[in-house]
């Protein structure tokens, strides 16, 4: 019999948040994939896809309790840096003639690209990160909301490098409910070891206190910068599989509609969990699918146009007003037993 406080126990009670959730979505992936539907596995992908951009507001918004506006800039910088390496290897030059000469005349397998992708999404956050990361609180959200419209602005005219407001295509669909799986339980096991490692735990000392924090010698700016950098890392490779799911990509692709549905889907599930971030993101990529379907109309009924954006609105204003904790509460997936696990694997219940 293996007694309840053996290292293997604690080990397993310790991982099982991640766990749970990571075979839940490969539970989900299996069981669309064997459908064959198409249009399902194309929902999927896109909710697999978010839920990198969801997570990674979580590790940022959940550790440091600073409401990001600004986390979908990344996403739009690592869009177009893999869309330089793998858009259009012959007509490049016609997309965008002022990229430099090795990019106008190489291109990169989808993998390394949105790694690199992901790694010029940190960079930049780096830089901007210096500034916004020293501002608390509201000051900081619009600092980042300001960064945001500010790279928004110099894309959508930046046309000799992203065709300005014309759309950059074509680009191979390597995103699928597989890859984007991965790339997603990846997020989520980076989430995880962040949130329990010095460093999350010293960022959520600044969340829940800063000055006691600053007073217990935690350097508040080098955290917020830190978590800035990780998590812009993630977002960049979202934006990558994101440019690989659409197969075409347009500036206006990232504007303030993926900031209002990312936010909501943290929001609606939990902003200070991992599990609150990907259940929102499965709740809502449901009430999403189900609310484009009535739009399209089965049989004579249809909705309005626009009637999943208003259905998201009033869903996040419902947990807002009535659970501000989000679906979860905050919390992670709790452990379910209690007593002893024996050789057999069998749980004995303590009284």
């Amino acid at each position: 019999m293996i007694e309840a406080n053996t290292p293997l126990l604690r080990m397993v009670r310790y991982f099982w948040p991640m766990v749970v959730l990571c075979i839940g979505l490969l539970i989900i992936v299996a069981a669309v994939d064997s459908t064959g539907d198409i249009i399902l596995a194309q929902t999927l992908t896109e909710g697999l896809v978010r839920m990198v951009m969801v997570v990674a507001l979580y590790m940022f918004i959940g550790n440091s309790g600073i409401i990001s506006f600004g986390h979908i800039a990344f996403v739009l910088i690592g869009a177009y840096a893999t869309a330089w390496q793998t858009c259009c290897p012959y007509t490049r030059d016609m997309f965008m003639p002022g990229l430099p000469t090795y990019l106008l005349n190489n291109s990169h397998h989808v993998v390394l690209a949105v790694f690199l992708a992901g790694l010029l999404a940190a960079f930049v956050a780096l830089i901007a990160g210096f500034a916004i990361m020293r501002l608390s609180g509201i000051a900081a959200s619009i600092g980042t909301f300001a960064f945001f419209m500010a790279l928004y602005a110099a894309y959508g005219r930046w046309s000799t490098w992203t065709s300005g407001g014309s759309t950059v295509s074509p680009m191979e669909e390597t995103t699928t409910p597989w890859s984007a799986l991965a790339y997603a339980v990846v997020t989520i096991v980076a989430a995880f070891f962040y949130a329990r490692s010095r460093w999350g735990l010293a960022l959520r000392a600044t969340r829940d206190d800063e000055i006691a924090s600053k007073a217990a010698g935690v350097n508040v700016f080098g955290q917020r910068l830190l978590s800035f950098v990780i998590t812009a890392f993630f977002c960049g490779m979202a934006g990558g599989l994101y440019a690989h799911f659409v197969a075409a990509i347009t500036v206006d692709s990232f504007y303030l509609k993926m900031v209002f549905i990312t936010l909501s889907m943290l929001v609606v599930g939990g902003m200070q969990s991992l599990t609150g971030a990907v259940v929102g993101v499965v709740v809502l990529s449901v009430v999403i699918d189900v609310l484009r379907r009535l739009e399209a109309g089965i049989g004579s009924f249809s909705l309005p146009t626009s009637s999943a954006e208003v259905g998201v609105g009033l869903i996040m204003l419902l947990i807002l007003l009535f659970r501000p904790s989000g679906i979860t509460g905050n919390a992670e997936i709790y452990w379910p037993f209690k007593g002893d696990i024996s050789s057999s694997g069998a749980m004995k219940r303590q009284s």
